[in-house]
């Protein structure tokens, strides 16, 4: 397959065809965070909660799936524009072979610690057994996490973005079927609750490796993954985590943030906890298709600052910064206008509804200028600058919220910690802007 359509066809639709498929995925995915949450909450509020404390590291293992698939795609993407083609079968060989071993150490890891990690959150011995019976089986499926990405950037590398999304959907759908199925006991299924969302996961996750290793095999891709490609090259497997680690950290980091919102607002009433999750269920209707368009516009910007056209790099990066803006700007009027409903898919619970209303309403404020800092974050990591990228999610996820969120919470009471978000944005924005800025050039040009 030849990739130079990526920097001879025209950038609008182009950015389009790329990133299309991806949004549509990752919609999708949307959908199924938001069903799957609503057929828990029906379980109890109980099992809500769990959810909610269980879903950092969740969101840790993830990070480290795509982030480190972030690396592999940004290798193979600039190798391909430099018409390196044994380099990037290198890296993708390589990159197969470290995620299968991050995930046999992180299934290891994960279900060895779960108790102890939500015990530091809950002496509710029922949230704690849904909890761990939650986890225990959906970590058992992370090595198929880890392969599941390697694909699908490595797809995507070559502009195969059909493929993956198919394959997203795939794994989603039958998610969304089997949620129910499994958890309620419909028909011939057992009625399994927690362990039943699960497992529903984790045989969705399923579907979509089968799906992707059937479409790698019936149709060859210029790039492949084979054991004559491990070799030892220190300096490529030194570049995959130089990229990969920033881009997993900038996934991991919010982890860390919801685990200290948790822990510091667990103190004065688990309404807040709850919230927290719902929230963060919710915004991945806005920033899952934003970085659907983030994912179509990686490759583009990889391959053409390879192929030394700073030009239209500044172009791609321009246009993506546009599509979610308008993302952002709509689900900020949605999110101020509807809250009370939004919240009340997931509770009846009249003080969480209320709590959630005036939290949602606040954090919506700064979803418009928040597309500056993860439209810029993912084009960095795409120009291999993992580095800045980790500032700019340093700064957004540590660095400013937590001290605000900390001083606010003491000053003025919890309901007052979600002004922290709207106010880190607008400072991160500004960083990132110029962090951005000083990047859009080659080496020994101007910007």
């Amino acid at each position: 397959m030849n990739e130079d359509f990526m920097k001879e066809k025209p950038i609008l639709p182009l950015l389009t065809t790329m990133a299309l498929p991806m949004v549509i995925s990752m919609l999708v995915n949307s959908l199924y965070n938001i069903i799957d949450s609503l057929f828990v909450a029906k379980i109890s509020e109980d099992a809500m909660t769990a959810l909610s404390l269980v879903y950092p590291v969740q969101n840790f293992i993830n990070a480290v799936a795509i982030g480190f698939g972030v690396g592999i795609n940004a290798l193979i993407s600039f190798h391909l524009g430099a018409k390196e083609g044994e380099k990037a079968n290198i890296a993708a060989t390589h990159g197969f072979f470290f995620s299968i071993l991050h995930g046999v150490i992180l299934t290891i890891g994960s279900i060895a610690l779960i108790p102890t990690f939500l015990s530091r959150f809950t002496t509710d011995s029922n949230v704690l057994k849904s909890g761990v019976e939650y986890a225990n089986i959906v970590f058992v499926f992370s090595i198929i996490i880890m392969m599941n990405l390697t694909f699908e950037k490595v797809f995507q590398s070559v502009g195969r973005m059909n493929v993956s999304m198919i394959g997203l959907m795939l794994g989603c759908i039958a998610n969304i079927i089997l949620d129910p199925l499994l958890i309620f006991g419909i028909g011939i299924f057992p009625k399994m609750g927690m362990r039943g969302a699960a497992l529903a996961t984790g045989i969705g996750q399923l579907l979509t490796l089968i799906f992707y290793l059937f479409a790698y095999f019936l149709r060859p891709i210029s790039v492949r993954i084979s054991r004559k490609y491990l070799i030892l090259d220190k300096h490529l497997d030194l570049k995959l985590y130089g990229i990969g680690i920033p881009a997993i950290l900038n996934l991991a980091l919010p982890s860390l943030l919801i685990s200290f919102l948790n822990g510091l607002l667990a103190a004065y009433d688990q309404c807040y906890v709850v919230v927290v999750g719902i929230y963060y269920k919710l915004q991945t209707f806005l920033y899952l298709p934003a970085n659907g368009i983030i994912q179509g516009m990686r490759p583009l910007v990889g391959f053409n600052y390879g192929a030394g056209e700073i030009k239209r790099v500044k172009k791609i990066y321009h246009l993506t910064l546009c599509m979610n803006g308008v993302i952002m700007l709509l689900g900020m009027i949605i999110c101020f206008t509807a809250s009370p409903y939004l919240i009340g898919m997931f509770t009846d619970n009249a003080t969480t509804i209320s709590v959630g209303s005036n939290a949602l309403r606040i954090i919506c404020c700064g979803f418009l200028i928040s597309t500056v800092s993860i439209t810029a974050s993912g084009a960095l990591e795409g120009l291999s600058k993992g580095g800045q990228s980790l500032i700019i999610s340093l700064l957004r996820y540590i660095l400013f919220i937590i001290p605000l969120a900390f001083v606010l919470c003491k000053a003025f009471g919890p309901q007052c910690v979600f002004h922290a978000f709207w106010i880190t944005e607008i400072l991160t924005a500004a960083i990132a802007a110029l962090l951005m800025k000083s990047s859009l050039r080659l080496p020994g040009t101007q910007a």
